[in-house]
């Protein structure tokens, strides 16, 4: 199961449901993919396809929404 957080200018931000638990947020494109953790700070994790503007219109989109994103994964993966 892979959850939507939210999608915005054609980004996709998700979660995989059976993953590792340091905290993360996945985003795919139709020109890629990346994933990003959230802690300790917001960082890339990898990338496959998206440009260098992408993955900083990303970063940016994860930065703005990091709330939205921690709350999701909050109540997604209940301890």
């Amino acid at each position: 199961m892979s959850p939507t957080i939210f999608r915005e200018r054609g980004y996709r931000f998700y979660f995989f449901s059976r993953e590792e638990s340091r905290m993360h947020v996945h985003i795919q494109h139709s020109a890629g993919e990346a994933k990003f953790w959230l802690e300790p700070v917001i960082e890339l994790a990898q990338n496959f396809g998206l440009s260098a503007q992408e993955l900083k219109t990303v970063e940016l989109l994860v930065k703005s929404h990091k709330l939205e994103i921690t709350n999701a994964w909050h109540k997604h993966f209940v301890s």
